[in-house]
């Protein structure tokens, strides 16, 4: 890759390195590649040349290299988003740990600067959706070489999802004991539990010692036995301990190199784990049999080797330095945006001749199933399918197609009465819509999930608009949070051209194939046009 200055005569092709504001209003963004148009438009500009990017015939742009790095990272139960400004996430599907080939990640940054990944820590907890990884691309394109060198033989993340094992608590009690102390222990494990979707099995109290407590033991047929004792356990030879041997199994460790949690032990009876928790578990905050307990409802082993290798940032203790949260509430991690679709589907059709036009046919099935299964292939989490109350038709076309639809009863005050109920059906935690209309057949789901990758709120991008392959703007367009409340006071048919002029600073583009952004199909001369055009093709 060659970068620097270039003449204008010379920068068709090339990918700009700046954005630049044009005089006449709008601008060309960085990553752009310059069309003979915008050589033209940069000149009137009063430009002579550009910084600019232009690949080598051996590289990959920084897409392709991105996408292609990323498919071979992660295994079952972890998704890829489409690359956009040469950066893939990876997400978790489910709940559960992740585990990370920390020495496979270190080759792979060693391929070459341009190819970067950063991971969450090994053995990090993570929910659905929670953003596990990500693949950068430095500059705007990588050698095509180092791209094939950097590719993993084997994923270097895998997810273990928890489990619903069930497990069983034995608490100890010695004479004196406050009950609320059990209690306290109790609901503290209980909540553990919970969080992990482990599920709760028996709960004995028993007397602090070894034949009782061995007795309780042997007798369980949990997946996993927890012991609480009413007293801290001090060597294997202890009750808690003893019991289990007692009981036939055996310890693997005594001890661990984690604080808070350093008088926990592991053992085993008839292959099933037998967990002493230490004291501190009475507590909500993090501690090391939280760590052993995420492990084992993920359905990894815990040996004693994992257990020495916990020290390293084993130090969980709140010092002055260091706060924790007084909870089990793990750090924010980054997480997937919640993106719902809003199919805008109310209009009457009043160009068709009396025709419906989202009942004509595309790929064997009407127009309106056509769209909302393109939607639901797509990546979006949600497609809210706004309706007008008189079309009958229209609503049964969409049974079973995994939407949501919304009733729009003035749905003849225009596109903004559509959208405005659509909107009101989103869930609360949404964090941007995906605006569709539902008579553009060519828009493809490969297209959706583009649109969706650009979305980034903290870097300013809540505004992704499609465009065609060169550069006309069309739909669908995605918007944030932040405009949500605009959206809602539209008024007519103008749907959000006000919105997409004032907040021009957010918005980024994204081309699709062709013409897709800008078929829409609202007259029979326009699909007879269409169809004429794909049975040529």
């Amino acid at each position: 890759m060659t970068f620097g200055e270039i003449p204008l005569d010379a920068a068709e092709g090339a990918i700009l390195a700046h954005s630049i504001a044009l005089p006449a209003g709008g601008r060309l963004r960085k990553g752009r590649r310059l069309s003979a148009a915008d050589i033209e438009t940069l000149r009137a500009a009063g430009l002579e040349h550009v910084t600019a990017a232009r690949l080598d015939p051996d590289d990959l742009d920084e897409d392709a290299a991105a996408a292609a790095l990323a498919a071979d990272l992660g295994g079952e139960g972890i998704s890829v988003t489409a690359p956009f400004t040469g950066r893939v996430n990876l997400h978790a599907e489910e709940a559960g740990l992740v585990r990370v080939d920390a020495a496979g990640v270190a080759a792979f940054n060693a391929v070459d600067e341009a190819i970067t990944l950063a991971t969450l820590p090994d053995y990090a907890r993570v929910e659905p959706r929670t953003m596990l990884a990500t693949v950068k691309i430095i500059p705007y394109g990588a050698p095509g070489l180092a791209v094939e060198r950097a590719r993993a033989a084997r994923p270097l993340l895998e997810l273990h999802p928890f489990r619903p094992l069930r497990v069983d608590l034995l608490l100890t009690e010695t004479p004196g004991l406050k009950p609320s102390l059990l209690k306290k222990g109790a609901e503290a494990i209980s909540q553990r539990l919970d969080r992990l979707g482990l599920r709760r099995g028996a709960q004995e109290v028993v007397p602090h010692r070894t034949e009782p407590l061995a007795a309780a033991v042997a007798a369980s047929d949990a997946d996993v036995v927890l012991i609480l004792g009413a007293s801290a356990t001090s060597d294997r030879a202890d009750v808690a301990p003893a019991a289990v041997v007692a009981a036939g199994g055996e310890i693997e460790r005594f001890g661990m190199p984690v604080d808070p949690g350093n008088l926990l032990f592991i053992g085993a009876l008839g292959g099933r784990p037998v967990v002493g928790l230490p004291g501190c578990v009475r507590s909500p905050a993090l501690n090391g049999a939280d760590w052993v307990l995420e492990r084992l409802a993920a359905g990894l082993a815990v040996t004693s080797e994992d257990i020495t290798a916990m020290g390293v940032g084993g130090l969980l203790k709140e010092i002055p330095t260091r706060p924790q949260p007084r909870s089990l509430q793990r750090a924010d991690r980054p997480q997937r945006p919640r993106i719902e679709a809003l199919l805008l589907a109310a209009g009457a059709s009043r160009r068709m001749g009396g025709r419906d036009k989202l009942m004509e046919p595309v790929g064997g099935v009407p127009l309106l199933r056509h769209v909302a299964n393109t939607l639901r292939r797509s990546r979006v989490d949600a497609v809210r399918v706004a309706l007008p109350s008189d079309r009958p038709a229209r609503r049964s076309v969409l049974e079973g197609a995994g939407a949501d639809l919304v009733t729009i009863p003035d749905a003849r005050d225009g596109m903004a009465a559509s959208l405005r109920g659509a909107l009101a059906a989103i869930a609360p935690e949404t964090d941007a819509v995906l605006v569709v209309l539902a008579d553009m057949p060519d828009v493809s789901t490969a297209d959706i999930d583009a649109i969706l990758a650009a979305y980034d709120a903290d870097e300013g991008r809540e505004i992704v608009r499609a465009t065609t392959a060169d550069g006309r703007p069309g739909h669908p367009i995605l918007f944030g949070r932040r405009f949500f409340e605009s959206l809602a006071r539209l008024e007519g048919d103008v749907g959000a051209r006000d919105v997409l002029r004032d907040a021009a600073d957010f918005v980024v583009e994204v081309p699709t194939r062709g013409d897709a952004a800008i078929v829409d199909l609202d007259t029979p001369e326009a699909w007879s046009r269409w169809r004429a055009g794909r049975e040529a093709s």
